[in-house]
C-alpha cells in the first residue's frame, strides 16, 4: 500500500491540513482517499474534508443495504437507483489497510427534498414515525459497505447531496466519528431532475458553487464520480481514516 512518502507535495498539503482540523477532543482525525472505483488499484490516501452533520441525523439504527423503503409501512420511495460502495480504509504508520467492522451511516431526503424521521425546521414536513432513506452498513473484511439508495432532490438553501457518517467503537474515548457528505455533478442533477418524480418540486435553486457549506468546506473534494448503469446509477467512495 501506499506510503505518506509517496504522495506528491500537492497531496501532501492537503494530507496536513485536514489531519490538523479533523481531531476533536478524545476522538481521532480522518482523511479521505480518492473517490471512484479504481479497479482494485492501492488508494491514495489524500485529504478530504469534514462537513457539517446538519440538522437531520437520527441514529436510527437500521442495519440494511437498501434504503429506499420505510421499514414502518413497507413503502417504497421513487426516484433513479444509486448503487454506492463505500471503501474504508485504515491510515496508520504510513500505510492504508482496509477497516474491517466500521459502522457506515447514510441519510438523505427523497425526489421532493424530504427527510424521514424528523419535523422540518421551516414547517414543509412531519415525518418523525417514517425512516426511509436511512440507513447503516457494517464494512467487510475489505472495508467494503455497500447500498442502494436514490439520487436526492432538492430542498431550499442547499445543494443535492447525501450525509454520512463513518465511527469506529463510539462509546470508546479513542473511538473515530467521521462525519462529511457526499456532491453530485450539476449537469448530470439537471438531467436527473428533470424527470419524475423529481420534476414535481421544480428546478432547483442553489448549485453546488452557490452552496456554503460546500464553498467554505471543500465540497469539490466530495463530489461523486457515478456511471450509468441499468436504470440509475452506481458509484465508489473511498476514504482513509486517521487512527492513531
Amino acid at each position: 500500500m501506499p506510503s505518506l512518502q509517496g504522495l506528491s507535495r500537492r497531496q501532501m498539503l492537503r494530507f496536513a491540513g485536514v489531519a490538523a482540523v479533523a481531531s476533536l477532543g478524545g476522538r481521532t482525525g480522518g482523511v479521505t482517499a480518492s473517490v471512484g472505483d479504481t479497479g482494485g488499484a492501492p488508494p491514495f490516501c489524500v485529504a478530504r474534508p469534514r462537513q457539517t452533520e446538519g440538522p437531520y441525523y437520527v441514529d436510527a439504527r437500521l442495519e440494511r443495504s437498501d434504503l429506499r423503503s420505510d421499514p414502518t409501512d413497507g413503502t417504497r420511495k421513487s426516484g433513479v437507483p444509486v448503487a454506492l460502495a463505500f471503501h474504508v480504509f485504515r491510515f496508520a504508520e504510513d500505510a492504508c489497510t482496509p477497516l474491517a467492522g466500521a459502522v457506515v451511516d447514510l441519510w438523505q431526503c427523497d425526489a421532493l427534498g424530504v427527510y424521514s424521521g424528523v419535523q422540518d425546521v421551516a414547517g414543509r414536513f412531519d415525518t418523525r414515525e417514517q425512516r426511509f432513506l436511512r440507513g447503516y452498513q457494517v464494512t467487510d473484511s475489505r472495508g467494503m459497505a455497500r447500498f442502494t439508495t436514490l439520487y436526492p432532490g432538492w430542498y431550499s438553501g442547499r445543494a443535492v447531496h447525501i450525509h454520512f457518517k463513518i465511527r469506529t467503537a463510539p462509546e470508546a474515548d479513542l473511538g473515530l466519528d467521521f462525519t462529511s457528505q457526499l456532491y453530485f455533478d450539476d449537469a448530470l442533477t439537471d438531467r436527473v431532475h428533470q424527470q419524475a418524480p423529481y420534476a414535481e418540486r421544480g428546478s432547483r435553486n442553489v448549485r453546488n458553487d452557490g452552496d456554503g457549506i460546500y464553498r467554505r468546506s471543500g465540497g469539490d473534494e466530495l463530489v461523486l464520480d457515478l456511471t450509468e448503469s441499468g436504470e440509475g446509477y452506481r458509484g465508489a467512495f473511498r476514504i482513509a481514516l486517521e487512527m492513531r
